[in-house]
This record gives structure tokens, C-alpha cells and sequence, in this order.
């Protein structure tokens, strides 16, 4: 403090404070003075040291506390300031990010960050180079985020040597290349980065740009899935929809499990009404969030507050959850809990059974007692309710309360996991690796890890690349699928095949998108997708992204017969064996295929009507051919006739004629005069029939 020479005012000048670097004082401010035998410093010194650093006491005496450190010089002095400011500016921004759902305001969050960033601070750098990747809040810049990955990767950060790996593999903002990502990813799961482990481990699963290794697949699900596992709450997470974008195009009137805004402010509505049914119903979808709705645990614990004061043990026992499990907004009370927990067992609700065994397993509130524990374990599990399910297979594994039956474990197990239980597909896959009370299977392990982490929170990011998607932000949409598929996520898989199928992206160069949708139309076949498998019969037949292969295109249509049983493809094989493409021409098989197509799918039962007409014509003509009066035909030619495209006119000739017999028939039934009630009659009348009716069109 000193006081201005001219008008006395007070002022309060701020010198740096240089700290100490190594020494027994790490990081501690130097104290100025301080005492060395017996002289006072101001400032730091080289006295006492043979190589002449400069060094500071922390504390006044150093001869009673012996606290010191060499002294910073100018420039790390500098840099070390520059870094708490960066630290303030990150935290702030992280404050508000996590602190508001407004974009407005994570749009401010990210002027902070990007503040940091700018000054080299690590958490700030990768948090802003994510957001101009996938364009969250910032204009979309791969070319700004690949700079930003390139100088995290020279300082070691895993999340940057994994970014930088997925640009490799995509070709994004970069040539593509298999190999310079495979490092990448490597050095990314060696600083433990389980993205890059989720990546590693379906490249090795799936043989891609590696030699395929289930035990190395293994190695890295497990790994990702104990992380995973570890996470999961009393209250189960929150859940994510896999929508697939193809399905939804073909069919707009499926339900993709979202909900609609008018549904939701119906069952508000409703709740508020006092319908106990509404409330118990939005309270679950605010707790684990999913189908279009926010996570929110005000409004969860809300409406199950006022289902229970309407007595209902649903809404009991998942207040006794939120009690057990704590949050922000529910402080957690084992006492709390039991109490919602006994009175909703009380009323035979499984819920409540399955808390209240899990309070006398672990001794909630309660003294442990593992006989009670199995007790409602088993009644819980015998109404289905996969918790109960799940713990009462965890008992029998490890033998607590009960003795040791690996049979049981895996029978409670697999009834949990047919609930969809994450625990259970993680207890199933670690007795599956193990071999432990069943036969080890390596191959069944993995798939099983494998479902676990891709339950892991970054499966969140599914949604907001379908809501970039329904936003006509494509470019978003694809890199977030894209990476997602570079994760082994079949349904992300398909949907970044189908935006570059559909040419929405612009990231993409022409010349690249179909070779790159055949990629991915791949690998989701290659998980079981059926209309990815129809895909690459497609690509192969029409010659997209690769050359005509009618060879090839007919083995795709055949798997997807044989193995999903899709009428489409049987069509295919219908027409390639009327028309002799990439197999020899037999006018029976194609019929029994288009048969077959029909009976698989209602809809396919008009197609087929033209094809069958259309292939009767053609037997006709070939019957005709073969008989007595062949020299009157030998030189009758269809394609010289009619043209190589005789087959589509008469199909639409055909289908132009069972249109018009259709409309025909229609307006004869509406021209038909309705029949009049019979008048009065003056004698009593008889019992008549009703006016027969026509029968339906």
C-alpha cells in the first residue's frame, strides 16, 4: 500500500509474487524478507549454492523451517500466470456450460474456453477443438480442429491423438490413411483413452486394418466395459434412442420411440389432472430421460411425489431410488429410502422389493441380514422385475447368503439381460470370458462387452447427431455418426451411409461419397443389417462407388433372403433370375422368388401382381417358342420389336390397366342408388332383413 505523493489517496499496487520451483517448497509463494544466517533478503539470491541458481525461503526463517524452491525466472513467471488465467477463464466457462441448457449462454461458455484455448491450456484446447469438429455451438471448422488435435498430440493428450486418428481414418480435413490412424488410436488407448479403446477393439473384432484377434478385441471391450459398468447408477443412466435414419425415410409413419411435443404436453395434462397412471409414466421419463425428453430429476422426483401421495408403490419405490441414489436435487437418505422401500414392498411392488433387499444386502439403514436380502430378491424376481433379477444372479455367483451355484448365476443373469439390463450383459460377458459355469467362449464374450460400452455416455452423442440431422445441419449429423461408427455402432454405421447415400453432406467430395457410403453399408451389413445388406447389392448391381459386379450384387440379395428373410431382396433375386444377371436365366426360380416375396411382406404383393403378369407374358412367349409352330416365332425378337426396355412398358401398361378396372369399379359402387326404407304400411308389418349391402371393393 503506498500513499500518492500529490493527493494522499490510498493506493493498492499488485507485484508479482514469484513461487518456488522444486526444492521442499513446490509451488509455495517465495516470502520476502526472509533470513539466511542471520541477513535478511528482499530478493532471491545465489548465496550458499555452488551452481548459482537463484533461490527463496517460503517462510521467514529458513534456518528453524528449512522451506525453499529456486526462483522462477521472468519467463516462467510469465507462463505460470498466463496458465492461472487460462485455468480461471476454463472454469468459468465450464460453469456456465454445465450450468445452463440455453444456447445462448454455452455459445458465451465457449468464448471463455476458447480464451483458454488460445493460451495453450490442455482441457480448453480439447474441449473447443470437439466443438468445431462437430460444429456444437461453433461454426463448424475441421480444418481449425485438426490444428488444434495436431498440437494436443505433440503434448501428449490422448482425446487428441484419438481425434487426430479419426480424421486419418475418415479422410477428414486430411488424406485418408488406415495406417497413420491404427497409430494414433494406439497411442491414444495407451494414455487410456477408452474411445480409442471402443475403436481398437472393433477393429480387432471385425479384422479392419488389423488381423483379426478376438482375444485383442477382448482385451480392449473389457476394458472400456469395467469403466462402464462401474458407472451405472441405482436409477439405471439415462437411456439413448437408435434411431436409424433409413427406416424412418422408408417408413414415416413408423414410431422411432420419440415422443411428440403435443404427446408429452397431453400426458402433462393429464398428470396435472391427477392422473396417477401420467405421473408415475413422466416421472421414469425424466429420470432416465430419452424418447425426445430431457434428463431432469426436479421434475421426476415431482411427479412421483405426487403419485405417492396418491398412494401409488410405482411412484414409492422410485422415490426410495432417487433417495438411495442422491443427487443435486435429492439429497441422499438410506433412511428416506427405506422408508419408501417398506411401504411400497408392503403393497407386493417389485420395485420396492428389490431396494429393500438392496438395503439389507449392503446394510442401508439397516443391519445387513442376507437371508432378507434373497427373500425379496426372489419376490422381486419372480415378478419380473430385472433388478431383483440381476442381484439375486449376483448372490448365487458369489455365494453370499446362499451357496455358490454358477447355473443359477447364469440363469438370473440371462432373464436380467432379456430386460436389458446392463449388469447382466456385463456379468454374462465376464462369465462368458472366463469360462466360469460355462464353456469360455471368446466370440460370445466380446458381444457381449462390446453391448455394454456402447451403453457408455458417449452413446449420448446418437441423439445429438439425429437432432443435427433433423435440424438440415448434415455435415454435423455425419462426422458425429461417422466417428460413432469408427466406435463399432452398427446403427451409426448405416446412418452415416445413408447421408452420404443421399448426398447431404458437402464435408464429403463428390467423387467420394458413394465408395465411402459402400464402406459403411458394409460394416453395418456386416453386423446384421438388413437394408445394409440390400445396400451393397444395390451398389453392386447399379455400380456406385464400385464397378457393375452382378456376381456379387446376387450373393448381397441372397444373404439378406436367407438370413433376415427381406422380401425386397427376394424380389431381387426374382428379376435377376428372370432377366439371367449374374446367374443363369430360369423363369421358374424367378417366379418362386417373386411368390416369396410376396408372402413375406403384404407389401410387396402389388410389385410382385405386375412382375408374375409381366413373367406370364414372357413364359407365354417361350412356350410358344418351343412348340409346333416355332418356325412362325423363330424370328420374332422382343428387344428388336419392342425395344431393350419392353419389360417396363408392359409392366406399366399393366399397371395402368388394373388402375383404371380399380377406379372402375369404385365409382360403379358409388354411382349405385341407395337403397330407401320401406314406407308404412297400413297392416302390421313383417320382420324384414336390412337392404343388402355390397361387398367391400
Amino acid at each position: 500500500v503506498h500513499i500518492h505523493p500529490y493527493s494522499g489517496q490510498f493506493l493498492f499496487l499488485i507485484f508479482p509474487v514469484l513461487t518456488a520451483i522444486e526444492g521442499t517448497a513446490h509451488g509455495e509463494p517465495c516470502h520476502f524478507p526472509f533470513l539466511f544466517l542471520d541477513k535478511e533478503y528482499d530478493e532471491c539470491t545465489s548465496d550458499g549454492r555452488e551452481d548459482g541458481r537463484m533461490w527463496c525461503a517460503t517462510t521467514y526463517d529458513y534456518k528453524t523451517d528449512e522451506k525453499w524452491g529456486f526462483c522462477e525466472t521472468e519467463e516462467e513467471a510469465n507462463k505460470r500466470r498466463q496458465m492461472q488465467e487460462a485455468e480461471m477463464m476454463y472454469q468459468t466457462g465450464m460453469k456456465i456450460l454445465n450450468g445452463s441448457n440455453k444456447k445462448s449462454q454455452k455459445r458465451e461458455a465457449y468464448r471463455y474456453l476458447q480464451k483458454a484455448a488460445s493460451m495453450n491450456h490442455t482441457k480448453a484446447l480439447e474441449r473447443v477443438s470437439y466443438a468445431l469438429l462437430f460444429g456444437d455451438y461453433l461454426t463448424q471448422n475441421i480444418q481449425a480442429a485438426k490444428e488444434m488435435f495436431e498440437k494436443l498430440t505433440e503434448e501428449g493428450s490422448p482425446k487428441g491423438q484419438t481425434a487426430l486418428g479419426f480424421l486419418y481414418a475418415s479422410g477428414l480435413g486430411v488424406n485418408s490413411s488406415q495406417a497413420k490412424a491404427l497409430v494414433y488410436y494406439t497411442f491414444g488407448a495407451l494414455g487410456g483413452n477408452l474411445i480409442a479403446h471402443m475403436v481398437l477393439g472393433y477393429r480387432y473384432w471385425a479384422g479392419i486394418g488389423v488381423l483379426q484377434s478376438c482375444e485383442s478385441a477382448l482385451t480392449h471391450y473389457r476394458l472400456v466395459a469395467n469403466h462402464v459398468a462401474s458407472d451405472i447408477s441405482l436409477t439405471g443412466g439415462s437411456v439413448v434412442q437408435r434411431i436409424r435414419l433409413p427406416d424412418e425415410v422408408e417408413n414415416p409413419g413408423m414410431n422411432s420411440g420419440m415422443l411428440e411435443e403435443d404427446l408429452i404436453q397431453y400426458y402433462q395434462f393429464l398428470a396435472e389432472k391427477g392422473d396417477v397412471q401420467a405421473q408415475v409414466g413422466l416421472g421414469q421419463l425424466h429420470l432416465h430421460g430419452g424418447r425426445g425428453v430431457e434428463q431432469n430429476h426436479q421434475r421426476a422426483f415431482d411427479y412421483f411425489n405426487l403419485a405417492a401421495n396418491a398412494g401409488n408403490s410405482h411412484a414409492m419405490a422410485f422415490l426410495g431410488k432417487m433417495y438411495s441414489e442422491g443427487s443435486d436435487i435429492v439429497p441422499q437418505s438410506n433412511e428416506t429410502a427405506l422408508h419408501y422401500f417398506k411401504k411400497a414392498a408392503d403393497m407386493g411392488n417389485p420395485v420396492g422389493q428389490s431396494g429393500l433387499g438392496m438395503a439389507y444386502l449392503y446394510g442401508r439403514g439397516v443391519q445387513v441380514n442376507y437371508d432378507l436380502a434373497l427373500k425379496y430378491f426372489q419376490k422381486a424376481a419372480e415378478q419380473g422385475w430385472v433388478d431383483g433379477q440381476l442381484q439375486l444372479g449376483s448372490m448365487y455367483y458369489n455365494g453370499i447368503g446362499v451357496k455358490r451355484d454358477y447355473k443359477q448365476a447364469l440363469k438370473y443373469f440371462n432373464l436380467a439381460s432379456q430386460g436389458g439390463h446392463i449388469l447382466a450383459f456385463y456379468n454374462l460377458a465376464q462369465m462368458h470370458a472366463s469360462g466360469t459355469g460355462v464353456m469360455r467362449s471368446c466370440h460370445t464374450a466380446v458381444e457381449l462387452f462390446k453391448n455394454v460400452c456402447e451403453r457408455g455416455r458417449w452413446s449420448e452423442r446418437l441423439m445429438t447427431a439425429y437432432n443435427s440431422y433433423k435440424d438440415g445441419d448434415y455435415n454435423a449429423a455425419v462426422i458425429q455418426y461417422l466417428l460413432l461408427a469408427e466406435q463399432g455402432y452398427e446403427v451409426a454405421q448405416s446412418n452415416a451411409a445413408f447421408i452420404l447415400d443421399q448426398r447431404e453432406a458437402t464435408i464429403v467430395g463428390e467423387n467420394e461419397t458413394y465408395p465411402r457410403a459402400l464402406l459403411h453399408w458394409n460394416r453395418a451389413a456386416s453386423q446384421g443389417y438388413t437394408v445394409a445388406r440390400i445396400k451393397l447389392g444395390d451398389y453392386h448391381f447399379y455400380g456406385f462407388g464400385t464397378d457393375v459386379d452382378y456376381e456379387t450384387a446376387f450373393i448381397h440379395y441372397r444373404l439378406a433372403s436367407e438370413q433376415q428373410h427381406s422380401a425386397q431382396a427376394m424380389f431381387n433375386l426374382g428379376y435377376m433370375h428372370e432377366k439371367g444377371l449374374g446367374i443363369k436365366q430360369d423363369i421358374h426360380l424367378a417366379k418362386r422368388f417373386y411368390d416369396m416375396a410376396a408372402e413375406a411382406s403384404p407389401d410387396a404383393q402389388v410389385p410382385v401382381f405386375l412382375a408374375l403378369c409381366k413373367l406370364g407374358v414372357v413364359y407365354f412367349l417361350q412356350y410358344i417358342r418351343e412348340t409346333n409352330i416355332r418356325d412362325m416365332f423363330t424370328q420374332l425378337d422382343m428387344d428388336q420389336l419392342l425395344g431393350p426396355e419392353w419389360d417396363l412398358y408392359l409392366m406399366t401398361i399393366i399397371a395402368l390397366l388394373l388402375g383404371t378396372v380399380i377406379a372402375y369399379r369404385q365409382r360403379q359402387h358409388q354411382d349405385m342408388p341407395v337403397p330407401r326404407p320401406p314406407g308404412p304400411r297400413p297392416a302390421p308389418p313383417q320382420q324384414e332383413g336390412p337392404p343388402e349391402q355390397q361387398p367391400p371393393q
